[in-house]
């Protein structure tokens, strides 16, 4: 079993162009299925969730072809309109392909699907969704059967902002004739690049980043081509890697915008921070300190995805800071692995206080999910001494090259078997 060996201690310097957003491409690749004829996605992260993705669009008979960084798409015909069990519970976010393929095919059968053990995330509000604009759907021993009821645009009401329930939502009606408004929809970027991918298909698509999106569907759409926007995740990881290295990194490719909550946190630990449209710089010479309470909320609040990279590099800092975890129940899952580095982090119900104890130490650890991966990661390169994190099955997911980049920087990082 391969793992990551870092040796902590050394500041990071040097500039790095961040992979294409994860949480882009995944419906984007899906949205492909809405036209036959080749579309082209480019700044395509190598990911195991994107491999995963493009395994399922072979399936249903599309060709698929990857040229560096940019994946074809040719939907010209579509097969079958099932997703088998084995490849849905490679990744959650695989129940995108019910929107798209109901959109298409008006018809689509798939099993729950899997991804990070996090708690409980239903997708009632993805299914209450497409059956307000008509589709029928059968849950039978755990199969979703999904037909074309009289597909019509409707005004669907989201109870939560649920980025996924967005997504799909979005997907299915531009198969719908006459205007979807999704009330209450989320407002994460990745909904305003799914747009932008949409409205260069052709669709009428509006109002994504604000809480009411509004969809016409039924109009032609066309091939397109499109460049997925910069991972702001990923860049969230690299910025808490420097600051529990200390150092100084430059990101270029994503829009600081996107970052807003997450690069306020760093600024009021006492990192230094400018910023440009599209690139930003992190400076980082002292101990990071404790701040203000941190809550994980929707966009633009403090996204869950940070949450433990933060934790991570706040808990070899000095001064405490509470975390309140307000997505997912099973969000610290990484904090029995800090633990043994030497954290000190109390946990009780969705709160985690963090105790800087001036600097962890190398352990062997265990990447418990993707985030949590990467913050053990973090951890690692402001540790002291050598530390081996494995399970990196979790960390592929949603991190393309990790240690090579982090290797460019100055890291002291390797994979071994």
């Amino acid at each position: 079993m391969s793992c990551y060996k870092i040796t902590g201690g050394r500041p990071l310097s040097g500039s790095l162009a961040v992979h294409g957003a994860k949480n882009s491409v995944l419906p984007m690749l899906a949205a492909c299925l809405l036209v036959p004829g080749q579309c082209v996605l480019r700044n395509v992260p190598d990911l195991s969730d994107v491999s995963a993705t493009i395994d399922i669009l072979r399936l249903l008979g599309c060709r698929v072809d990857r040229e560096g960084d940019a994946v074809l798409v040719d939907a010209s015909v579509l097969n079958r309109s099932d997703v088998p069990e084995h490849l849905m519970r490679e990744m959650r976010s695989s129940v995108i392909f019910l929107g798209a393929l109901l959109a298409r095919l008006g018809v689509a059968e798939l099993s729950y699907p899997g991804g990070c053990e996090l708690g409980p995330r239903p997708i009632d509000l993805h299914l209450t969704a497409l059956r307000t604009l008509g589709a029928v759907i059968l849950e039978e021993q755990g199969v979703l059967c999904c037909q074309n009821g009289g597909l019509q645009g409707r005004e669907i009401c989201l109870s939560i902002p649920s980025v996924g329930a967005t997504e799909n939502a979005m997907l299915a009606a531009c198969g719908c004739p006459g205007l979807t408004t999704i009330i209450g929809a989320a407002r994460e970027p990745e909904i305003g690049d799914l747009q932008g991918f949409l409205r260069a298909m052709g669709a009428q698509v509006e109002g994504a980043g604000t809480s009411t999106v509004m969809i016409r569907g039924g109009v032609p759409l066309h091939p397109a081509e499109y460049q997925v926007m910069g991972d702001r995740i990923a860049a969230a990881t690299y910025l808490c890697g420097c600051a529990a290295a200390a150092g100084e990194v430059e990101l270029t490719g994503v829009s600081p915008n996107t970052l807003s909550a997450v690069l306020a946190c760093l600024e009021e630990a006492g990192c230094t921070l400018h910023t440009w449209p599209d690139r930003m710089v992190l400076t980082c010479t002292a101990p990071l300190r404790g701040i203000s309470p941190v809550r994980t909320a929707p966009y633009p609040g403090f996204p869950t995805d940070a949450q433990a990279v933060l934790m991570a590099a706040l808990a070899g800092g000095e001064g405490a800071t509470l975390f309140v975890e307000n997505i997912f129940d099973s969000r610290y899952r990484h904090v029995d692995e800090l633990r043994r580095m030497g954290a000190d982090v109390q946990l009780a119900g969705r709160a985690a206080m963090v105790s800087g104890v001036g600097r962890l130490h190398g352990a062997a650890v265990r990447s418990t999910d993707l985030r949590g991966g990467a913050a053990l990661v973090v951890a690692a390169l402001g540790a002291e001494g050598t530390t081996q994190v494995s399970e990196l099955r979790h960390i592929k997911r949603g991190y393309q090259a990790l240690d090579r980049n982090l290797r460019a920087l100055g890291a002291d990082i390797c994979e071994t078997p």
